[in-house]
């Protein structure tokens, strides 16, 4: 096995090739991560997830990059994941691609976030941009910087997944017609509708005239605003009271 090198010399494909479900499976790995620092530092205001996360994956991408993917732990930990299943061969260019805009925008948030400790709209464009590229990756096998690849080099791309590079005639189940556009739409409807009617927001629940005894409205009050045993115990008394609408 050589050490420096991108992607597998396999017979029958004239460009060095990646197995697309290990590809798919180590943008799920990073994603979850990805999500979780991102929410504490949205919910929480906590940074130091975000910024150990941010070194995490440039240096794993720094490996894919100029080392090898093999060597990836990301991809280590998604070959065992699906090492079981049979290998689906794409090109490896194109990822190649792919991943140095991965890569460039791990430097600016390196830059932006590790090194200056900024916050601000800027970091919420990159992450969501990095969130949005794993995003298609994992859960729709749809590379974007696959699609960018065809745009901004001379060569095409091969060997895509599901076989999108080449042109065919999709198959009559695959299309989604005017009747899924609007099964699709009627759904989003009637759960905009019940989620209004059975769980309106807090100002909503606040404008909400409420009948009680007016001596008796401060005592039950606080007895519903006091946090239980078990959030006293976590030390999470400020984040119960939050999410029971106590202020």
């Amino acid at each position: 096995m050589k050490i420096l090198g991108f992607g597998e010399t396999i017979a029958g494909y004239d460009v060095p090739v990646l197995n697309e479900r290990e590809v798919r499976a180590a943008a799920g790995i990073l994603f979850l991560f990805a999500v979780m620092t991102f929410s504490s530092a949205w919910f929480v205001g906590n940074f130091r997830p975000t910024k150990i996360f941010v070194i995490a994956f440039l240096i794993d991408f720094t490996i894919r990059l100029f080392i090898n993917p093999r060597f990836a732990p990301s991809m280590i930990a998604a070959r065992f994941a699906v090492r079981g299943q049979m290998p689906e061969w794409v090109g490896a260019p194109q990822k190649r691609f792919a991943w140095a805009i991965g890569w460039l925008l791990a430097i600016a948030m390196l830059w932006l976030i590790v090194i200056n400790n900024v916050i601000g709209p800027i970091n919420m464009l990159i992450c969501g941009t990095c969130l949005l590229l794993m995003f298609f990756e994992c859960a729709f096998g749809i590379c974007i910087g696959c699609k960018l690849y065809n745009a901004f080099t001379r060569q095409q791309a091969q060997h895509c997944a599901g076989g999108s590079c080449e042109v065919f005639v999709p198959h009559p189940s695959q299309k989604v017609g005017a009747g899924g556009t609007a099964i699709v739409a009627a759904f989003v409807a009637v759960i905009g509708i019940v989620s209004s009617q059975l769980f309106p927001a807090a100002e909503a629940l606040a404008a909400r005239p409420v009948m009680v005894h007016p001596q008796a409205a401060p005592a039950a009050d606080a007895d519903r605003c006091t946090p239980p045993a078990f959030a006293i115990a976590m030390g999470h008394e400020e984040k119960w009271k939050l999410h029971n609408n106590c202020k």
